[in-house]
């Protein structure tokens, strides 16, 4: 089975103003980002409460603790948010009606939380409806690492951010660009 593709920044611009075109904009570019500069899984998405996010005060926490039963693994993680994502969770977090530190923080249309194969089922239709071949749930997860990987960031803090166990299984996320490889000879 081939690997999700990695996204350009312009093709996930492409994706972030089509969902600004249409229902529920702030709800689904703040899940859209979650995976793209947070590397989350999409289950790990559909698992988030309120909580998890929105401090006591109402402010956006700057990581999120996930627990063992919000992970793939079964492990307990944590998810670092950046500046620019913490303001995409506070415009989606403000179009919330009563928020509830223990409800879902993200919701269908029927009013019932995302489940992991909703929320894969929806960022499939996403990317066909973009025009983006190749593009899957784990589109923004693939993404992420790759962009860490360009910048120079070790593989080890991938592998840390990326909640994986063993370093070959973040290796494999990193897909090898020519931008990339660029730089590399640059370097000499």
């Amino acid at each position: 089975m081939a690997q999700a593709k990695t996204l350009t920044e312009k093709e996930l611009k492409k994706v972030l103003v089509y969902i600004s075109l249409h229902k529920h904009a702030a709800r689904n570019r703040a899940m859209v980002l979650l995976t793209h500069w947070a590397g989350m899984r999409v289950g790990e998405v559909a698992a988030l409460r309120i909580g998890d996010v929105v401090a006591a005060d109402g402010s956006i926490k700057t990581e999120i603790r996930l627990l063992p039963e919000q992970t793939k693994g079964r492990h307990a993680r944590n998810i670092f948010l950046g500046e620019r994502l913490r303001k995409e969770l506070a415009a989606y977090v403000a179009t919330l009606k009563r928020p509830s530190p223990d409800k879902p923080l993200f919701y269908t249309q029927k009013k019932a939380g995302f489940s992991a194969n909703t929320l894969c089922q929806y960022f499939h239709g996403l990317y066909r409806q973009v025009g983006i071949d190749g593009a899957s749930s784990h589109t923004g997860r693939r993404t992420f690492i790759t962009n860490l990987a360009s910048k120079g960031v070790g593989v080890r803090v991938m592998m840390a951010l990326a909640g994986h166990r063993n370093i070959t299984t973040t290796q494999r996320y990193i897909d090898v660009n020519d931008e990339m490889q660029r730089a590399a000879v640059e370097l000499v």
